[in-house]
């Protein structure tokens, strides 16, 4: 609803789901979206890494400090397992999206039993002890449905349907095996 729908969410936000979607949402979140994103503004981008694109700088990057600006919300993004929140994002840019966040202050939350969500905010338990997490809002990014409306449909009318990627398994998704499957069913037409 967040990101498709553009529902408005407050100050404060507890995300429930730390995987790829957890991460963009909580990017999308922490960006203040009356201006264009740092992702699509090029110096803004230089600045927030702490690039010289004179390369006057040695490397490019000698000297010049990163210029990361903080969420417009405060964002916790919690996740169930025990391990390292982003551990499963991809390995060349998972650590991006990690730092990235940090840099903005996005608290991330590992190890979480989730109890309830009321007026005061997301009820967790961590280590045995219970804390409230007070915030506006809780998104869900946990719990993936594949999406397969048009498979029957065309199945009926004769038409040869593969299921791949999020349409096949949709839990953990997982953009390497995606792409290796739609390769198989291209190289076998």
């Amino acid at each position: 609803d967040v990101l498709k729908h553009k529902k408005p969410v407050g100050q404060s936000v507890a995300i429930i789901g730390a995987g790829g979607i957890g991460f963009d949402t909580a990017e999308y979140l922490s960006e203040d979206l009356s201006h264009e994103p740092t992702s699509l503004n090029r110096k803004a981008f230089l600045e927030q890494w702490g690039i010289d694109d004179t390369i006057s700088a040695r490397g490019g990057v000698q000297g010049v400090e990163p210029s990361h600006k903080p969420s417009v919300r405060k964002i916790y993004l919690v996740q169930r397992k025990k391990t390292k929140v982003g551990k499963d994002l991809g390995p060349t840019t998972g650590w991006i999206h990690r730092l990235n966040l940090q840099k903005k202050g996005v608290e991330m939350i590992s190890g979480a039993e989730y109890s309830h969500i009321d007026d005061q905010g997301l009820h967790i338990t961590m280590g045995g002890k219970q804390q409230v997490l007070e915030v506006d809002n809780v998104v869900i990014c946990a719990g993936q449905e594949p999406l397969r409306e048009l498979y029957e449909p065309l199945q009926q009318k004769g038409i040869k349907v593969t299921l791949i990627g999020g349409a096949d398994v949709a839990a953990e998704l997982d953009a390497k095996r995606a792409i290796n499957q739609g390769s198989r069913v291209a190289a076998a037409l």
